[in-house]
């Protein structure tokens, strides 16, 4: 898959150093508050694709401020949340009340063994150490349990969106990347699916949006604050007669089950 600079999967890409992309990682919570305006939603048919109905107990895994969290409630399913950004669950608990916290990652979850039906991560698996997450999530599945991966990725087929992306990284890129994410044993190989749709968003959200970035988030007041204004005379010249932003998207979808049960 090709996805825009905000890579779906850089975890696996060989050009990429996995100690930046493990302190990018940490620093989501001092934007929780832009990140939960600005992020967009997942398509419902993605979400249908991702989780059975029949799943019970279904867990968020890098839940951040509850994006996906929100959109896996439905009735008699237990839903838990689970990041390691203490200020992202805060903000999450905000805006998603009831549902259950707990802080922990993909490598150490805090969970019991096959305890759970679903394991979603939604704009996170690229964040994991595959050697010790795809154990982990392996514990604590039920036999016939599912592991569902899921991206938003801004659609670069329009020339504006693409223009948008140079924008961004203009202050340091991550590089793009051509292939599926890796989950590996002892996992069964990953199905796909994609998804097209168009986030309308108001121009402060679009804002939010990039200000949420990883790589934006970490560059120094002064730089950040150009490549949001730079990133916004794009938006607006594309648009020129809107009082929105309609982004389009491309949603990657994958699901595995422990290999071997049917």
């Amino acid at each position: 898959m090709r996805t825009s600079p905000d890579p779906s999967n850089p975890a696996k890409g060989d050009a990429v150093d996995a100690a930046r992309r493990a302190g990018q990682g940490k620093t989501f919570g001092v934007a929780a508050a832009a990140y939960e305006r600005g992020r967009p939603p997942y398509p419902q048919a993605a979400i249908d694709w991702l989780v059975p109905a029949t799943a019970v107990d279904v867990v968020d895994l890098g839940a951040g401020t509850g994006k996906f969290t929100r959109q896996l409630l439905a009735p008699n399913r237990n839903v838990v949340a689970i990041d390691p950004d203490a200020e992202m669950l805060a903000e999450l608990r905000r805006v998603v009340p009831g549902v259950r916290t707990e802080v922990g990652s993909a490598e150490a979850l805090p969970l019991a063994d096959s305890s759970v039906d679903v394991i979603t991560v939604a704009q996170a698996w690229h964040w994991v150490d595959l050697d010790r997450a795809v154990p982990e999530v392996a514990r604590v599945l039920r036999p016939g349990g599912q592991l569902g991966l899921v991206w938003n990725v801004r659609d670069e087929s329009a020339e504006w969106v693409a223009e948008l992306s140079m924008v961004i990284h203009q202050g340091g890129s991550q590089e793009l990347t051509e292939r599926d994410p890796i989950v590996g044993t002892p996992f069964a190989p990953l199905e796909r699916q994609t998804f097209s749709w168009t986030h309308t968003v108001s121009t402060d959200a679009f804002r939010d949006m990039v200000a949420s970035r990883s790589y934006v988030i970490v560059l120094p007041p002064d730089e950040r604050e150009q490549v949001i204004n730079d990133t916004m005379r794009v938006a607006l010249h594309a648009q020129p007669d809107s009082n929105v932003i309609k982004i389009p998207y491309v949603t990657y979808a994958y699901r595995t089950q422990v290999a071997g049960v049917e």
